[in-house]
């Protein structure tokens, strides 16, 4: 199987588990897809984030079928060793976000609705990181970097890191924060945003 295979065939299964099946697991147990939508009036950073994490998904599979139609090439060619690399990190990432996902349970959204008031999940992966279902996705998406290294996936992965950034720090925290109040900001003084130990000084914005 060549690279750009390989790496659709990632993705595919990716976002076949982590959107597709988590979806129905959720409207199974909920009644309910999970699915929120974009926050914030258009031209706002929240909309802006919502844009660039669609944006990402579609350049995510933009990456592959391009290199495999011809119409982009690798930026650089990676060895088997990057590849392989690549490959566990992306498998990493899948693990870890369906992990994260099924910590949520019942919480487990895409997007944020004022009018719902979700459980504040501090458990599992949440014990390490607040945000392990982004830490997760964020690694999945360099590893296909590393797999596929072309233009179109490289923009993909820093699309997705602006639009996670976007969505926790202006949707996400101050919605948790207008939701759970100290019991949150406490929670946030003592695990790190993205990675363990990094950002337990930085607090949610006030809603």
């Amino acid at each position: 199987m060549t690279r750009p295979w390989f790496a659709l065939a990632l993705y595919a299964v990716y976002m076949a588990l982590a959107f597709g099946w988590r979806s129905i697991r959720q409207r199974r147990a909920t009644g309910s897809t999970g699915f929120r939508g974009i926050s914030g009036p258009p031209g706002s950073l929240p909309w802006l984030g919502g844009v660039l994490f669609a944006l990402a998904m579609l350049l995510g599979v933009a990456a592959p079928v391009a290199e495999l139609a011809g119409w982009i090439g690798p930026l650089v060619e990676p060895g088997h060793l990057v590849v392989g690399l690549g490959a566990v990190a992306t498998v990493a990432g899948i693990l870890g976000t369906l992990w994260s996902q099924g910590a949520m349970g019942a919480s487990w959204r895409i997007g944020v609705s004022d009018a719902e008031r979700t459980s504040l999940v501090t458990g599992g992966p949440f014990a390490v990181v607040r945000n392990p279902i982004f830490s997760c996705m964020m690694l999945a998406a360099l590893g296909i970097v590393l797999i596929l290294p072309n233009a179109a996936a490289l923009a993909s992965f820093v699309a997705l890191v602006v639009a996670i950034e976007l969505q926790v720090r202006f949707v996400e925290e101050p919605y948790l924060l207008r939701t759970h109040g100290d019991a949150y900001a406490a929670y946030c003084a003592k695990v790190g945003r993205f990675l363990p130990g990094i950002g337990t000084g930085d607090q949610p914005r006030s809603p």
